[in-house]
């Protein structure tokens, strides 16, 4: 699914999904860049982001996987 990964106002990593017209921050990471690993939104949404540089300019849309709930 297409994923907008911007900061807001605050600085706070945000998570934007337009098929389901959903803003959440990003509340916990895996790997300290975020890229390349699963990241945790506010809802409980689990998406496995794809593997780019640290650097990366932010806001920027990526094909994410979102990760079933057990």
């Amino acid at each position: 699914m297409k994923v907008m990964i911007r900061k807001d106002s605050k600085g706070t990593l945000t998570a934007y999904v337009p098929k389901k017209d959903l803003e959440e921050p990003i509340v916990s990471m895996v790997e300290p860049a975020m890229w390349g690993g699963l990241v945790t939104l506010g809802n409980g949404w689990q998406l496995d982001l794809p593997a780019m540089p640290a650097d990366t300019p932010l806001p920027i849309t990526v094909e994410a996987r979102r990760i079933a709930e057990v």
